[in-house]
């Protein structure tokens, strides 16, 4: 791809994590690229000198079985590029169990493709309020900071629900390789020798505490001085955030500045696949200030595809009519863990032969379709996808193949510039998780992004 081995790459278990991690690079001035699969030769010609490269999947809502058969190929072409850290993408919240998106089975595969003496897995990110303390994971909402299995998404989550904070006690059931951690006393004290101590007892995987600036910087600094035994690494965004700091300190970069805004459009399109209490937040939001909330009867991706069809061209005509009248349409398959809807999704996902995979899937590939028929119908080069899993299959369905961040919103979900061959090459769209964004985040897109104060 380039004579210069890039710095990093990835491979992320969903779009929205996985454009996290360009984004944390890219505003740090690394210049970084994603790409929606291994990439062309010519495509990769086309983003040749970026230091951080990385590969968006659907992971997280496979099981260990489709992991097995998909992950290797783009593993192995990432692994290929020669940079010293391999980086296996998480959510931040640990999305995770034996039957989805295992953790565990991901390491396993990782470790098959790049040998490592151990795989460090650092989930915490202070800066999107995701904080781990001797072990334990932490993360925060609107109304403050939560325990992990007392959050009140993550511990009802409807497909991986966390009953367990204690992440190296929840992955125990995903896989049987030995861990340690290295907690916040060994980072501030002599994170090397806990490092020398663990592999000494056999350690393959080491979980890193980050609770601030301090540990963050320290654990960066573990996973670089050591990249050539710990060249695997797991975890979430909070890996580059934790690099980017050590780099700083060592003068291997310079200081991050803030970037600016892309400037505002009149009208943006968006989809949400995510029954998240703070999307609902957001929507309510949206709704108040010139979008236009559109339901999408999730439930009929459970009957024929007729109805599947004619669900979808009633969401793309109303989506018109509001962009023609001025407003900018947003398309939601539930207003919050609470929206009827959800139950009448369940029930008829119950009645039907679907498996919940299969069905979140064709949801959001129906979104995509929707978004994409509406983007070509308005015109409008601005776009938002809602949802981590919704993200993955909707943003396939617009025949984009790479993403480049373009101006940032809270950390993980910046407005972005995707490439392809199609008629979206250059559009401008943004990819959120459920559980993240302000609650002015839809307007923020359409303000063009930036960084706030």
């Amino acid at each position: 791809m380039t004579t210069a081995a890039p710095w990093v790459t990835w491979y992320g278990d969903d779009f929205t994590g996985s454009a996290a991690v360009m984004e944390v690079l890219a505003f740090a001035g690394v210049p970084s690229v994603l790409f929606t699969s291994v990439p062309s030769p010519a495509l990769s010609t086309r983003f040749a000198g970026c230091r951080g490269v990385g590969i968006a999947s659907t992971a997280r809502s496979q099981g260990p079985d489709t992991m097995r058969e998909h992950m290797p190929e783009p593993l192995r072409f990432l692994d290929r590029l020669g940079a010293p850290i391999l980086h296996y993408k998480i959510c931040s919240t640990f999305d995770s169990s034996p039957q989805v998106g295992s953790i565990g089975a991901a390491i396993e595969i990782g470790l098959g493709v790049r040998a490592a003496r151990a795989v460090p897995l650092l989930t915490a990110a202070p800066q999107m309020r995701r904080y781990q303390a001797f072990g334990h994971l932490f993360a925060g909402d609107f109304d403050g900071v939560h325990r992990l299995d007392r959050h009140p998404v993550m511990s009802r989550h409807p497909v991986t629900p966390m009953t367990e904070s204690d992440l190296l006690r929840h992955l125990s059931a995903q896989t049987a390789l030995p861990s340690a951690l290295i907690d916040l006393e060994a980072l501030r004290s002599d994170p090397q020798q806990r490092l020398e101590t663990a592999l000494a007892d056999g350690a393959r995987i080491l979980s890193l505490d980050s609770m601030d600036a301090g540990s963050e910087t320290a654990a960066g600094r573990l996973i670089w001085e050591n990249r050539d035994r710990l060249g695997l690494v797991a975890g979430s965004q909070g890996i580059e955030y934790a690099l980017v700091r050590h780099w700083v300190s060592t003068g291997m970069i310079g200081a991050p500045s803030p970037a600016g805004s892309a400037g505002p459009v009149d009208r943006i399109a968006a989809i949400s696949g995510s029954v998240s209490p703070m999307t609902a937040t957001q929507l309510d939001w949206a709704g108040a200030h010139g979008f236009a909330l559109l339901p999408f009867d999730a439930s009929a991706v459970c009957g024929p595809d007729g109805a599947l069809a004619r669900e979808e061209n009633r969401a793309v005509a109303a989506a018109i009519a509001a962009a023609e009248g001025g407003q900018s349409p947003l398309i939601h398959s539930a207003a919050g863990p609470d929206d009827p809807a959800v139950a009448v999704f369940r029930e008829a996902l119950a009645a039907s032969d679907l498996s919940s995979e299969e069905a979140n899937r064709r949801i959001g590939e129906a979104l995509g379709r929707i978004l994409d028929r509406v983007l070509r119908e308005t015109g409008l080069r601005r776009a938002v996808i809602s949802g981590g899993d919704t993200s993955g299959h909707a943003f396939r369905q617009l025949g984009l193949e790479a993403l480049v961040a373009l101006a940032p919103t809270i950390p993980g979900a910046a407005l972005c510039t995707a490439y392809g061959d199609g008629p979206h090459d250059g559009l401008q769209i943004a990819l959120k998780g459920g559980q993240m964004g302000s609650e002015d985040f839809f307007g923020w897109i359409r303000a063009g992004g930036g960084a706030r104060d």
